[in-house]
């Protein structure tokens, strides 16, 4: 497995040109080990985000990240992109669930939250309710409609549900060899502040693969550069008022790319 990602990680310069969406269509249709290799290689940040999520509860990062890097993998070969979720929201609850089977396997429990406890219940009585008035076993989106939630919300509870063990948080757990135990209310999972990385990523990843040349030279060197418009028009050849425009078309350009999503 280490070997396997470190060569993942080093990506192929053959579709750099290619944004992600493209890619997920022709792996689909041609299955190419390439392709799924640059595929995992564009979302590694996902797996090293939630590995962190779940670092300092007993079990070494490395270990945990090579978990996350499998439900990752496990993600791309499953995806669809038909579908319509976005890759984060279906990756994400695969790779905590990955994560939380491979703590289960090793004896510990991990708490989920209150808010996927009763979401899980709602989805158990869901199903029963729509099967019968349905006919047939409801899809996501038709749980995701009944409850008013999202489709992702009801993913993240139903893959939760899975590894969901109800234990005292006063129960003392052996920390893996280590001089003092730790109790089930130390692995209770920080605020989700990593989520909204994850949505944040994709939004930048796509908003800016819709931007022309100049407006991402112009981006880069002023948000990540730190560069004034002064010293950009200058290496580029234009006018500072050339700059400060194509910078407003920039934003307008992302405004425009958030209500997008919003109004989904």
């Amino acid at each position: 497995m280490t070997t396997r990602l470190s060569n993942v990680k080093e990506g192929n310069v053959a579709f750099k040109d290619i944004n992600t969406k493209e890619l997920f269509a022709k792996y689909a249709k041609d299955r190419d080990n390439l392709i799924r290799d640059e595929l995992i290689k564009r979302h590694l940040y996902i797996a090293e985000i939630l590995s962190k999520k779940y670092t300092n509860k007993g079990i070494d990062y490395d270990d945990i990240y090579q978990i996350a890097c499998v439900g990752l993998i496990y993600a791309v070969d499953r995806y669809d992109i038909e579908k319509g979720y976005e890759f984060s929201s279906f990756a994400t609850p695969t790779i905590i669930g990955e994560i939380k089977k491979y703590f289960r396997d090793k004896g510990w429990s991990i708490r989920v939250p209150r808010r996927i406890q009763e979401l899980s219940k709602k989805i158990n009585n869901a199903k029963l309710t729509l099967g019968q008035k349905l006919q047939k076993s409801p899809t996501v989106d038709d749980i995701a409609e009944y409850l008013n939630c999202t489709s992702e919300e009801v993913l993240e509870a139903m893959e939760a549900s899975k590894v969901y063990t109800p234990k005292s948080l006063d129960l003392s757990l052996d920390s893996n060899g280590d001089d003092k135990d730790i109790s089930l209310s130390q692995l209770i999972g920080e605020d989700d502040v990593y989520f909204s990385r994850i949505e944040n990523n994709d939004f930048l990843e796509q908003a800016i693969s819709k931007l022309e040349d100049r407006e991402k030279k112009v981006l880069k060197d002023r948000y990540f550069k730190r560069k004034t418009q002064v010293s950009i028009a200058e290496e580029m050849g234009i006018s500072q008022m050339t700059v400060s425009r194509i910078e407003k078309k920039i934003i307008k350009k992302f405004r425009g790319e958030l209500e997008k999503i919003q109004s989904l």
